[in-house]
């Protein structure tokens, strides 16, 4: 960044205190405000150090826009406003560029919003990182895989609308370049319990919800399911409905999502299925049952949810029947089958449906694993992302928050010892002496509930294996007497005096003092939870599913796999997983988000002290700030130091030419700062107390107010100057321009007087060269009028003796001569136009012209006709003598006449040569088609119209089938005698042939069609132009028509139709068809 460029510190316009190393006073308190004046300004996330803190605002706020990622791309941690963005960069910068693999750890409690948090690191990662087509799949498949485990591991909590009910850690992978090349996807604890039961006002896992409100009706169908929820029995109903979550919108943004991330049909489909085979299973209910040895036994009630299920999963339904009632107990070579009551056929039904939920969920990490995963095998960079449950204390904590809160102090341990790693590295890189830092160590903790031998999840997997009677209560005495002396271990029951007579501590219970408060846990259900045991009956029952997924999901169930070792319990797996991500973790440069949720309610502009006290506790954040303040609380580079304070110095501002750190011991020495207070490093300044940093901030904040004044008076002087001279400049520029307008101005009036003046002289003169002129023509006039009177005397002395004897004659011819000229000169200028119909022709002047008159406008008449024929082409002329010939034989004849008038004569109406569909009949005519037309054929039996194509060559009358193609009957024009039709508004006629000829053996052609003018005209024009004789075109309202052996009258009538304007013909009886047209 250059220089001159202004930059946004962590230090600008602060509202509160952005990092909380900088906090004065420190204390519980002050730490609550500071947080709390920060939300109130919608400053959801603050420092400390490079730890970011994200209280959850529950609304959406503008920043996190493209913009906003812009804003963070490529800027340095502290040199903007704290920001998750901020963070997210470092990190990947730091993989991207330093090649450190790092690790991004999300925690807080539920609600606190871990989960958008995570989305949000990943959305900014795939913001910033390369582009391209292979890329660009890799990232979407990334983000889609989010929306597959919400639905089906995330639920609906007291606390939080969108809980994740299992601890999710994803490897994000990229290639040297920074670009991302694929994922692995790790999941922890999946609240299993949750599937069988719910606590009130929450709901179970979001997926259950999704398909009953999205699928379609077809879909649930198949799956064997209806839209009730209240059908059934694992679905809450208090809080089936969530406002603001639209789970049919959410169940197809999932399955899109299993669909980019690389799921295949059938696999989404056997998914959804076992997802209902879940869902009624919670349907099956049993009924005691007592046997011959009095032993009881259960029964299921209602076998039809049983049925539906196996039909769903393939498994015969007698297998899963007797795997619900019996137990079969294996021990080396024996086997011993015992009948299970009503209440363990309740726990094998609930056990079988948390294993297969749980199942499911793990094979669809797996399966997404799969589709995400690196395709090279090349060195990969590693970016992992935390997201998992928080620290959890409620009124009832059973085994589901005991290992919780495990991992929460194994999390805890692991953030304190790289928390001090890291400031240790620092101080090593940068030259400073390392100072012990007290701290509180919980590996005591970890010790107590981790130590193989004495720890407690070995005493309660001890306690799951022992034979004999096993109980909580059991696990609870030995507990008592092995951990009774550990100072973070409290019972009633236990060695420990000072616990007895503690009454908020009941007998069943035991409390741990965690490093973030005492939570008392209920050791009932510890045991079974631990356990986790599902009877090998339906593990094997499962097996012999013909459901290819349900198969997959038991493989223990293989008789010829058959494994007589206990399986691990829960607890030892969950403590073997921890064990591997810590080891993860430790391999990778870490950086925390601590999520905070401001209030239960789940609603904005609300902060809860209370509640936001005990998460700062049980989160250890003021530890966190204490660890980072034990040395130096603030520290930075040389250059933005010496940039941000060196308008303090005279010798540093404006521009220092030397080094930064010289000029930072320059500026320092000035300042009079004492030596203990700040520290050189090799590219940093250490500061040890907040003080000196505020102290420093307000000489900088006094400094920029005097330089701004400063400025403001200069800028004040430069701005009077410029206007002085600009306003004296103006005055110059206005002076001249004035004095130009002054003299434009009296310009023209003289140059106006003078025109004015030439005006009138120029009119005097012409004035008087125009009374000059008149008098000359008059005279002029004069002249040539006294000498044609003289010549006209003179001319009539002459001629007086032959004018006597022929004048009559001569007047009469000079006359009629004279009228002719006149007629012709306006018959010249009211000519009509040259458009054969235009009937006008001027009116006759004279009554001697009347033959003259109608000559010429027959002539005209002629004449303009034979122009408007040399205009056409020979089609047109064809298409005119065609209508000519319609009009010699229809007119006046033929009602249907005068509507074909308008309507052009086109022929080929279905255009054979071009559709695929005639190809066959195309084939079968070599000759021209003249007219290719689809007629009705009317059936002589009962006079029922088949559609026919007519096709009209050279040579032949064709009839061919519609659908086929195929031919039907030829008639070549010779054979064809006559055509006759009715004199109505109808399409009918029929086509006459000659008796003996070989297409007569049918009879006639009795035939209905839209364009009959045009194909009687055109049969008439074919067959003179083939046979020389003229066809015979006969038009009458009744005439026969031979069909067969017999002679048909064919009567035409009027009348109206229940088929509106179509005419319909009817058999009366063997001898009369009878149309009726309307």
């Amino acid at each position: 960044m250059a220089k001159m460029e202004v930059k946004t510190s962590l230090l600008d316009n602060m509202i509160g205190v952005g990092d909380m190393v900088l906090l004065e006073p420190l204390d519980e308190d002050s730490f609550i405000n500071n947080l709390k004046k920060r939300y109130d300004h919608n400053e959801v996330y603050t420092y400390i150090g490079s730890v970011v803190i994200s209280i959850n605002p529950y609304r959406s706020l503008p920043i996190y826009t493209p913009e906003k990622v812009e804003e963070y791309r490529n800027r340095n941690f502290y040199e903007l406003s704290p920001h998750i963005f901020a963070l997210s960069d470092e990190a990947y910068r730091s993989l991207r560029d330093q090649d450190k693999d790092q690790c991004i750890l999300i925690t807080g409690e539920s609600g606190a919003g871990k989960t958008e948090a995570s989305k949000l690191v990943m959305s900014y990662v795939a913001a910033v990182c390369g582009k391209g087509a292979e890329v660009n799949q890799v990232k979407e498949q990334l983000l889609q895989s989010n929306p597959v485990l919400e639905a089906f591991g995330n639920a609906k909590t007291v606390r939080n609308d969108n809980s994740s009910r299992f601890g999710k850690y994803m490897d994000i992978e990229f290639d040297f370049k920074g670009d991302p090349l694929g994922g692995v996807i790790s999941n922890y604890l999946l609240e299993k319990s949750r599937v069988v039961k719910q606590p009130r006002g929450e709901r179970n896992f979001h997926i259950f919800y999704q398909i009953l409100s999205g699928a379609s009706e077809d879909f649930l169908c198949k799956l064997k399911l209806e839209r009730d929820f209240s059908r059934y029995n694992y679905l809450g109903l208090d809080s089936a409905k969530v406002n603001g979550v639209d789970d049919a919108a959410n169940f197809r943004t999932v399955r899109n999502a299993m669909q980019i991330v690389g799921f295949m049909d059938h696999e989404t489909q056997s998914v959804f299925e076992v997802v209902a085979a879940v869902l009624k299973l919670g349907n099956i209910e049993f009924k005691p049952e007592s046997r011959v040895n009095g032993l009881d036994e259960s029964k299921i009630k209602d076998k039809n949810e049983l049925k539906e299920i196996c039909e769903l999963t393939g498994i015969d339904q007698s297998v899963l029947e007797r795997a619900f009632s019996f137990r079969t107990v294996e021990a080396k070579q024996e086997k011993v089958s015992t009948t299970l009551n009503v209440a363990q056929a309740y726990y094998a039904r609930d056990a079988l449906a948390k294993n297969l939920y749980s199942r499911l969920f793990s094979w669809l990490v797996t399966r997404i694993n799969e589709s995400i995963k690196a395709q090279t095998k090349v060195r990969k960079k590693v970016m992992g992302v935390l997201d998992i449950y928080g620290f959890e204390i409620f009124e009832d904590n059973s085994f589901e928050q005991f290992i919780i809160n495990y991992c929460n102090e194994k999390l805890q341990q692991i953030f304190i010892e790289l928390t001090l790693k890291e400031e240790q590295e620092e101080y090593i890189r940068e030259g400073i002496e390392w100072t012990h830092i007290e701290y509180f160590n919980n590996a005591i903790i970890c010790d107590l509930i981790e130590n193989n031998q004495t720890g407690i999840l070995a005493m309660l997997d001890e306690e799951c294996l022992r034979p004999g009677t096993v109980t909580d209560d059991t696990f609870l005495e030995k507990l008592n007497q092995v951990c009774a002396t550990h100072q973070h271990f409290e019972s009633r029951m236990s060695k420990c005096s000072r616990f007895l007579n503690d009454t908020s501590l009941p007998h069943s219970c035991f409390r741990i003092q965690h490093y973030a408060g005492k939570v008392m846990y209920q050791v009932e259900g510890f045991v079974d939870k631990n356990n986790d045991l599902l009877y090998r009956d339906l593990s094997q029952a499962m097996w012999k599913a013909s459901h290819s997924l349900i198969k997959a999901l038991f493989p223990e169930g293989n008789p010829a796999k058959i494994n007589l070792k206990r399986p691990p319990t829960a607890g030892s797996q969950f403590k073997a997983s921890v064990a591997t991500l810590m080891k993860n973790l430790q391999t990778k440069n870490p950086n925390y988000i601590r999520c905070i949720k401001p209030n239960d309610k789940k609603a904005p502009h609300i902060f809860n002290d209370a509640l936001v006290c005990h998460q700062i506790r049980y989160l250890g954040l003021l530890e966190n700030v204490r660890v980072r303040r034990a040395g130096y609380a603030f520290r930075q580079a040389y250059e933005p130091c010496l940039e941000r304070y060196k308008m303090l110095c005279k010798q540093t501002w404006p521009h220092w030419r030397g080094p930064a750190r010289a000029g930072v011991e320059v500026l320092f020495n000035e300042l009079e700062i004492p030596e203990e207070e700040f520290s050189f490093g090799r590219s940093k300044i250490f500061i040890r107390n907040p003080r000196t940093l505020f102290k420093l901030e307000d000489l900088r904040k006094q400094r920029l107010e005097d330089l701004a004044t400063l400025i403001e008076k200069i800028y004040r002087g430069w701005k009077c100057r410029t206007r002085f001279l600009l306003m004296k400049k103006s005055q110059i520029v206005i002076a001249s321009w004035y004095r130009r307008y002054a003299q434009q101005k009296k310009y023209q009036k003289i140059k106006s007087s003078a025109i004015i003046v030439q005006s009138y002289i120029r009119g005097w003169k012409a004035r008087k060269l125009l009374r000059e002129l008149k008098h000359q023509k008059r005279c002029n006039e004069a002249a040539t009028i006294i000498a044609a009177y003289w010549h006209g005397t003179q001319v009539r002395r002459e001629y007086r003796k032959f004018f006597r004897a022929n004048a009559g004659r001569k007047i009469y011819e000079f006359t009629l001569q004279r009228l002719m000229q006149k007629y012709f000169l306006e018959m010249k200028n009211k000519m009509p136009s040259l458009s054969p119909i235009d009937k006008n022709w001027p009116a006759r002047p004279y009554l001697f012209l009347d033959s003259t008159h109608k000559e010429l406008k027959r002539i005209f008449h002629l004449w303009r006709c034979k122009k408007y024929r040399d205009q056409f082409t020979d089609q047109q002329k064809l298409i005119y003598e065609e209508k000519l010939e319609a009009s010699e034989l229809f007119k006046d004849k033929k009602a249907l006449y005068p509507a074909s008038v308008g309507q052009p004569f086109q022929g080929a109406y279905l255009e054979i040569s071009k559709n695929p569909k005639y190809k066959k009949l195309k084939d079968a005519v070599d000759e021209k088609i003249i007219i290719a037309e689809v007629v009705n054929k009317i059936n002589r039996a009962n006079g029922k119209a088949t559609s026919r194509i007519f096709l009209l060559t050279k040579n032949n009358v064709l009839l061919a089938d519609q659908k086929s193609g195929n031919i039907k009957s030829e008639v070549p024009l010779g054979d064809v005698t006559k055509v006759s039709m009715s004199s109505q508004n109808d399409g009918f006629f029929a086509v006459h042939l000659k008796e003996g000829s070989g297409a007569a053996g049918k009879g006639d052609f009795l035939l209905s069609s839209d364009h009959l003018i045009e194909m009687a005209t055109k049969l008439y024009r074919t067959t003179l132009s083939q046979t020389k004789q003229k066809l015979n075109i006969e038009i009458s309202d009744e005439f026969l028509v031979q069909f067969r052996q017999d002679k048909v009258c064919v009567k035409f009538i009027q009348g109206s139709q229940k088929n509106g304007n179509i005419p319909t013909c009817k058999r009366k009886n063997n001898r009369l068809l009878e149309v009726a047209v309307p």
